[in-house]
């Protein structure tokens, strides 16, 4: 009898450990499509954007503007401005567009990023937190500037958390996936 209560307790652990194997697995998802598309298509602006807007000719109208929280610039003689999820171009099309409504006869308006949004890296990274992001850069350099892998770190993928065309979608990717503004990046800690 003790034997059989020994095989049935050291089946039940085994189905325990598989079971607990598979619910760790099912978290797993990969990257979509619309990962890789993303960092192709033309950049989109967001809250905590900080945009150097020039009016040439126009000192006064020229400035950093920030992307508020609701998604907006506040611009002299404009007022409030969409900013979120427009493109460079667009916006210098509307705030052009909307210069010429009274204010200016042919305003030529140029627009850079002066401060991209932040990036967030959490997980088991040496120093997790919120940091500076900076075009071109790859979630291996994004890990390095948070301190390098701890070392129970999974060091051949991390889950990122992006919005895409308003959504939010997560997906694993390898380390030299590139990061857009925005991103959070969490490393897993390793299975063994």
């Amino acid at each position: 009898m003790a034997f059989a209560e020994r095989s049935r307790s050291a089946f039940i652990a085994v189905a325990v450990l598989v079971t607990a194997v598979a619910a760790g697995c099912s978290g797993y998802h990969p990257a979509p499509k619309a990962f890789q598309e993303a960092t192709i298509q033309p950049y989109r602006l967001d809250s905590g954007d900080r945009l150097r807007i020039t009016v040439f000719e126009q000192a006064s109208l020229s400035n950093t503007y920030s992307v508020d929280q609701a998604g907006y610039i506040a611009f002299p003689l404009i007022g409030s401005v969409p900013a979120r999820g427009k493109t460079i171009q667009e916006m210098e099309s509307i705030i052009a567009g909307k210069l010429r409504q009274g204010y200016l006869r042919d305003p030529d308006v140029s627009i850079e990023v002066a401060n991209y949004r932040s990036i967030y890296i959490m997980g088991e990274v040496g120093q997790a937190g919120q940091y500076s992001y900076v075009a071109g850069m790859t979630v291996q350099n994004a890990i390095a500037v948070a301190g390098g892998f701890s070392p129970r770190a999974n060091q051949a993928n991390v889950d990122v958390t992006r919005k895409i065309n308003g959504e939010i979608i997560t997906g694993r990717v390898p380390i030299s996936d590139p990061v857009m503004a925005g991103d959070t990046i969490y490393v897993r800690e390793r299975l063994f």
